[in-house]
């Protein structure tokens, strides 16, 4: 049977063709290589082309093959798991995810560890209660504390507006781990600040169209809002647009999350207030050195952190 189609960065490509899931040699005499798969949420967004270019830095300086692909839409679960499950078939040497769903994602981690394939998981946290339940196991979580991210942006918020501000908040998608320990993290920072008020509170999906769809709606419905969080940075500049598209740039203090290049952009032409950096580049070479150890036998701490930190 033929694979599901796969959405793959440019970048990516030629290592895909030359891996094809099999180990693969230099030359006639060479020994075969281990093939490592980064299977992302989409490359479609530029904080997991970062990711993947991370990955593939790394990749290259172990000597090892690495196969990046990724479902053409972030909120497509279904053609994430279709994708792991090909890998599976393929017996690649070590499978590296960062999960769209953190619930759906257990039945496929169960499916590799009973071909005998290690799982790392990055980014975004596997459903520990599901994923015990289901007697699945990864070999290491890589990735940031997105809860203390969240805090930290809220934090600022709360600096910067003396205590006192009408609160918007684009969230990501719901029930998804990243997302909602944000909007966690967030919250508990403007929790003992009476004075901070959550005007409006909806997901827009990761997805910079729908940031901006959704921040003019609130807009029109709350035109007091004066601080605006965005669970990540598309969301925050399709917000931007919304907000300039008001005539309010300047006046909406308007936080992101993930560093993105064009949100640091933002940040210096006054658009945008801040961002909360996660390095997802470092990620992504975390993660494939991680696998080779994994592939030389060793073993892993249960989770390895990637450090955050303010932009503004």
């Amino acid at each position: 049977m033929l694979p599901p189609r796969l959405f793959i960065a440019a970048p990516a490509l030629a290592l895909l063709l030359a891996g094809c899931g099999r180990p693969s040699a230099d030359s006639a005499s060479g020994p075969a290589r281990p093939v490592v798969a980064l299977v992302v949420k989409t490359l479609n967004n530029p904080y997991f082309i970062e990711m993947q270019r991370g990955a593939q830095a790394e990749a290259k300086a172990e000597g090892v093959d690495l196969l990046v692909q990724g479902a053409e839409r972030e909120v497509d679960v279904e053609r994430q798991m279709q994708i792991v499950e090909n890998l599976i078939q393929r017996h690649v040497g070590v499978l590296i995810v960062a999960p769209s769903g953190s619930r759906e994602i257990v039945p496929v981690i169960v499916k590799a560890n009973r071909a005998g394939i290690p799982v790392l998981i990055v980014d975004t946290r596997a459903d520990a209660t599901e994923l015990q339940a289901a007697g699945g196991k990864v070999a290491a979580f890589i990735g940031s504390d997105n809860y203390a991210g969240g805090r930290l942006a809220g934090d600022f918020a709360v600096s910067r507006m003396n205590g006192s501000a009408r609160v918007a908040i684009l969230e990501g998608i719901p029930g998804h781990e990243t997302g909602d320990a944000r909007l966690r993290g967030f919250k508990s920072a403007l929790a003992g600040h009476p004075g901070m008020v959550v005007v409006a509170s909806q997901p827009a999906n990761w997805e910079r169209d729908l940031g901006y769809n959704v921040c003019q709606n609130i807009l029109q419905a709350h035109p007091d809002v004066n601080v605006l969080f965005a669970a990540n940075d598309l969301m925050a500049l399709g917000a931007v647009e919304a907000i300039a598209g008001a005539g309010r740039t300047g006046k909406i203090l308007v936080i992101g999350f993930d560093a993105q290049d064009e949100a640091r952009q933002a940040i210096k032409q006054g658009a945008m207030a801040a961002t909360v950096a996660q390095n997802p580049a470092r990620m992504g070479a975390v993660a494939v050195a991680s696998a080779v150890k994994l592939l030389h036998g060793q073993t892993l701490p249960g989770e390895i952190a990637v450090p955050i930190e303010l932009i503004k």
